[in-house]
């Protein structure tokens, strides 16, 4: 790999939304890498390890075609097993130099640090290729989930990481995230219930290119 990982984390990143039908899956994600997504991030609760295996092979052929990034959420050893591109690691889900070992150093591992800028000043300091605070605005995905602020991506910059954000971000509210320092806009809603996904993931890939007034 020609890039450093931490490079490669930029724009729109699209979580899949868990699903039995996996060419759906497909699908809508294809969609999304057409519309500008360049990461994708497998992930799924079913506790199926059958399905999760065949759908994380199936996305880690076509973001390999695509040449998109693919990160699996909590599962080091299944992001190992399908080689994907990298581990997204919640609180509960290990340590980073425990992904590290199993992954090795080309290998990307994010981490969640919800509303904690000591818990992304840790992860920096132990190896994490990026950090992600959320959720920023309310989200049915985790209707529970603390609240952050963006400031908080203001004073996380200083941490020489690059950061993601996450909650309940669309196209019309993730400018505010974008101008206040976020790398990245890790979305689910905003494309999977979208009649047009590329479309979708468009316009919230154009919120990258505009300039500050």
């Amino acid at each position: 790999m020609s890039s450093s990982p931490s490079s490669r984390i930029a724009g729109l990143y699209l979580i899949t939304r868990e699903s039995a039908d996996t060419a759906a899956l497909l699908r809508v994600v294809g969609a999304a890498i057409s519309g500008g997504a360049r990461l994708i991030q497998y992930r799924d609760k079913s506790g199926d390890p059958r399905r999760r295996m065949q759908q994380a092979q199936a996305l880690r052929a076509l973001c390999r075609e695509q040449e998109c990034l693919l990160i699996v959420n909590d599962d080091v050893a299944l992001a190992a097993a399908v080689d994907a591109d990298g581990v997204h690691l919640g609180a509960d889900d290990g340590s980073v130099a425990e992904a590290r070992a199993v992954l090795g150093p080309e290998r990307i591992i994010g981490v969640s640090c919800y509303n904690r800028l000591e818990l992304a000043t840790a992860a920096a300091g132990a190896g994490a290729d990026y950090v992600a605070f959320g959720a920023f605005f309310s989200s049915a995905t985790k209707p529970g989930a603390v609240t952050a602020a963006p400031q908080l991506l203001c004073e996380a910059r200083s941490l020489g990481v690059p950061l993601v954000a996450i909650g309940g971000i669309n196209a019309d509210n993730g400018r505010v995230l974008v101008r206040a320092g976020a790398d990245a806009l890790a979305v689910l809603a905003a494309v999977w219930d979208a009649e047009d996904s590329a479309a979708a993931a468009a316009r919230i890939k154009q919120l990258f290119n505009e300039q500050d007034p």
